[in-house]
């Protein structure tokens, strides 16, 4: 087999990669801005001489920003959400995509069900009847009611779902023929195999729970009860100094709004970005093979 390119591949690829690192570029410069106005003085920044780089250097910003217990508290929320998140939803795709993944001599309606859960996918109940469900659930201003609805994601238990069918059946059928029963198979051949999937999944779970900011909004009444996001979303949409303490304002004088604002934003984003690269080198295989049908 002649594995040489030809001009047209290697023009291609040379395009492709300058392509992908100006793509990268411009997802990184936002990020590497906000964490710039974060380190400079609030005079730098409200003059708006901060660019990628950080003028007059100082901690003030974050030494307030982790002074605050409001954000703190919401901090500590979204990391509940997301514990609690992971923890049933990997437990419910699992239990789901398990079943769905069988012959249909073993589970005779098994397309049915795979469709009826595609379905939920294209037609959803919509915001008014959701919200009602979560108020008579009596879900609403509760951690639940961030969680439960989307305790299914239907997207992760069809990537599962494909994973587990590329799993070789001799291995299933062994397990079987030494008295091993379904649970067990599950949960001690299938789910330790499955690890780059299972990694993939856990990845779009915490990222998906930490960045939700809208249901936080809708499902908590009150602000001691907002995750992070929605938190910030507050925070950056409006400031209100009339509620503001005085021991905020005193500390507020040592930065600006932007400079707080900025913080606040970064270490809202810090544990993805610490996290992701753990995960990522399961994600391609993991994301590949989970997506192939046979």
């Amino acid at each position: 087999m002649n594995l040489s390119m030809t001009t047209g591949q290697k023009t291609f690829n040379v395009f492709n990669q300058i392509f992908l690192i100006a793509l990268s570029v411009l997802c990184v410069l936002p990020l590497i801005h906000v964490l710039a106005i974060s380190l400079s003085d609030k005079t730098a920044a409200a003059a708006g001489d901060v660019v990628l780089w950080p003028v007059h250097f100082t901690w003030q910003s974050y030494t307030y920003v982790l002074s605050k217990p409001e954000f703190m508290r919401a901090f500590w929320i979204t990391i509940e959400r997301v514990a609690l998140g992971l923890l049933i939803n990997m437990f419910l795709t699992i239990l789901l995509a398990y079943p769905l993944s069988k012959e249909v001599r073993v589970f005779k309606y098994r397309t049915v069900y795979a469709w009826y859960f595609v379905l939920t996918i294209l037609f959803s109940g919509g915001l008014i009847p959701t919200y009602m469900i979560v108020n008579q659930t009596h879900l609403l201003d509760t951690i639940w009611a961030l969680i439960i609805p989307g305790a299914v994601p239907v997207f992760n238990v069809i990537l599962l779902l494909n994973f587990f069918r590329g799993l070789p059946r001799e291995l299933e059928e062994a397990a079987f023929v030494d008295g091993a029963k379904q649970w067990t198979v599950l949960w001690r051949l299938f789910v330790p195999l499955s690890m780059p999937a299972l990694a993939t999944i856990a990845l779009f779970t915490i990222v998906g729970h930490w960045n939700a900011w809208f249901d936080g909004l809708i499902y908590m009444n009150k602000l001691e009860h907002y995750p992070l996001q929605s938190y910030l979303h507050t925070v950056i949409i409006k400031t209100d100094l009339a509620m503001q303490s005085a021991r905020d304002l005193d500390s507020l004088s040592q930065v600006s709004e932007r400079t707080s604002k900025a913080a606040q934003i970064f270490m809202g984003a810090l544990p993805i970005l610490i996290i992701y690269p753990f995960l990522q080198r399961f994600f391609v295989k993991g994301i590949v093979l989970g997506s192939v049908k046979e």
